[in-house]
């Protein structure tokens, strides 16, 4: 875009190019929608939780043979089964021997079985069995963030890798990431009576002076 200004009106032709120079410098500055103005990241930890299927082939009476005890076996070692999974067995039976079976192969990992099983997908076949394991993992999508190529906050905005750090580090450190989702259950009554323990010990012990001063003597 052109504009004509007159030879005479040198001082109006610099403030006209100058206000021309400014308009892309101030949308440089202009405020975006994804600026994050408070102290809260953006960055939050992710909970996804995963379903991993196996079906064992159960005897006519109920349990499970050797041979599939071991391949059971051989399937949570591959998983590499820890805390924080959640076991269970789908059973159309409800064979009391079958869930024994399975509860002590997933015992030999410090594991014991839930009480239901989620919904998984396809048919169990007859004369087998489904073992579910439920998986949670947690991370932090769009990290680390180094979409600004300059730190110059204007707009009082945070960056936009802020959070990332303790974020990303809260989501790897915890080791049960249901806790993510609704926090650690435990019963409270065990940790104020252990608390206390110490407590209610040096209140009962009697003082040591309770009992007088011994006699000594020299001889």
């Amino acid at each position: 875009m052109s504009i004509r200004v007159p030879r005479k009106h040198g001082t109006a032709r610099v403030l006209l190019l100058a206000g021309v120079l400014a308009l892309p410098l101030a949308a440089c500055n202009a405020p975006r929608a994804d600026m994050n103005r408070g102290l809260e990241s953006v960055h939050q930890p992710v909970v996804q939780r995963n379903n991993f299927v196996f079906d064992v082939s159960t005897l006519p009476g109920g349990g499970l043979a050797v041979s599939e005890q071991r391949r059971l076996a051989g399937w949570l070692e591959a998983l590499d089964l820890g805390y924080g999974d959640r076991i269970s067995i789908d059973d159309p039976l409800d064979s009391d021997q079958t869930r024994s079976a399975v509860e002590a192969v997933a015992g030999r990992y410090g594991m014991l079985l839930a009480d239901t099983a989620p919904v998984t997908e396809g048919a169990i076949t007859a004369g087998t069995a489904r073992v579910v394991i439920m998986r949670t993992e947690a991370s932090v999508p769009g990290c680390p963030d180094w979409s600004d190529k300059i730190d110059i906050k204007v707009n009082n905005a945070t960056s936009p890798g802020f959070g990332c750090a303790i974020n990303g580090n809260m989501a790897a450190m915890v080791a049960n990431k249901e806790d993510l989702v609704h926090g650690a259950r435990g019963n409270g009554t065990t940790v104020i009576m252990s608390s206390s323990k110490a407590i209610k010990t040096f209140r009962d012990t009697a003082p040591t002076g309770a009992g007088g001063l011994k006699s000594v003597s020299s001889k």
